[in-house]
């Protein structure tokens, strides 16, 4: 038994000229819910691929709960269900009989007692009779993780489960993934909504097919420097240009009708008093200006803000 549930070790991935995954080494341990962000062409889904035995790695080594994904796919396939973007079901086929599908898809012979469970669990035991393409796409994304979990496997992949679904439903789905891993589950997912990924115990940055960085999200939130202040105007736009050159302030980006004004360390009082100034010697009508903490996606664009400044950055290249 392997501390790891999943472990890349300098993985590398190429598709041509492209490089999807650039020697990505992480370690994700058994038992919790990791989050793998990005935005799209991060190279997110490759990993994924990667861990499932579906890609082979260009360079470094990838491990499963101790496997080789590829060399040994049985085995693998055994321990992991994995859930695609694009999930397939059978619409003509009911919810008893989709799981029935997948169950004996994976040689399973006693699977009524799990499919039951998992019915309850997701609340889709009333309409077990009712075909899949008479589902909404919240119980279509349920019955997919049925499908998935049937098997019950030890390590649960996810590839951005809940885009597309309305909030209610993603709040059902977050629910369900809580229960799953009171029960053991290591839950692996990648996601691009950052509010989401505060949801997870541990999360990776990717950019561009490279890590960025790893850690709690507390942790990360605590590497952004300096301090965070929200600025709220009554104006159309946001006063981005006036407050880019106050002394003091580091970076300012623009979230919604509000900005995220990052001040440098050495007087951020000083500053916080010049950002009130000068939106008052410009006109602008002051709602609110007030410090809050880091969010993962102010910690993201730090991030990213510093690759793009490394030699060699602008070089770079990715896909997946």
């Amino acid at each position: 038994m392997t501390a790891d549930a999943v472990l890349f070790d300098g993985a590398t991935k190429r598709y041509g000229r492209v490089t999807a995954l650039n020697a990505l080494s992480l370690s994700i341990p058994r038992g919790t819910m990791f989050g793998l962000i990005g935005p799209d062409g991060a190279g997110k889904t490759t990993a994924m691929r990667l861990a499932c035995g579906l890609l082979r790695p260009d360079g470094g080594t990838v491990r499963v709960l101790g496997h080789d994904p590829v060399a040994d796919r049985r085995a693998v396939t055994r321990v992991i269900g994995y859930l695609s973007q694009r999930f397939s079901l059978y619409g003509d086929l009911t919810i008893d009989e989709n799981i029935a599908f997948h169950a004996e898809v994976h040689g399973m012979r006693r699977y009524e007692p799990a499919r039951d469970r998992l019915l309850e669990m997701t609340q889709l035991t009333a309409f077990r009779t009712r075909r899949a393409d008479r589902l909404s796409g919240g119980m279509k994304q349920k019955l997919a993780l049925a499908c998935t979990l049937v098997h019950q496997p030890d390590l649960l992949m996810l590839d951005e489960p809940t885009t597309g679904v309305d909030p209610v439903s993603r709040g059902e789905f977050w629910k369900l993934l809580s229960e799953f891993l009171t029960q053991g589950l290591t839950i692996v997912m990648t996601t691009p909504y950052l509010d989401e990924a505060e949801r997870c115990a541990r999360v990776g940055l990717l950019h561009e097919g490279r890590l960025l960085a790893a850690g709690t999200p507390a942790r990360l939130q605590e590497q952004l420097p300096g301090q965070l202040w929200e600025v709220i105007a009554d104006t159309p736009r946001p006063p981005l240009e006036v407050l880019t050159a106050v002394r003091g302030v580091a970076d300012v980006q623009v979230f919604g009708d509000r900005l995220h004004v990052r001040l440098d360390q050495e007087n951020p009082s000083a500053a916080a008093r010049a950002i009130e100034q000068t939106l008052r010697q410009h006109a602008v009508p002051i709602v609110s200006v007030r410090r809050i903490p880091p969010s993962l996606e102010d910690v993201f664009i730090e991030f990213v803000t510093r690759a793009g400044t490394e030699p060699g950055a602008a070089n770079s290249r990715s896909g997946g």
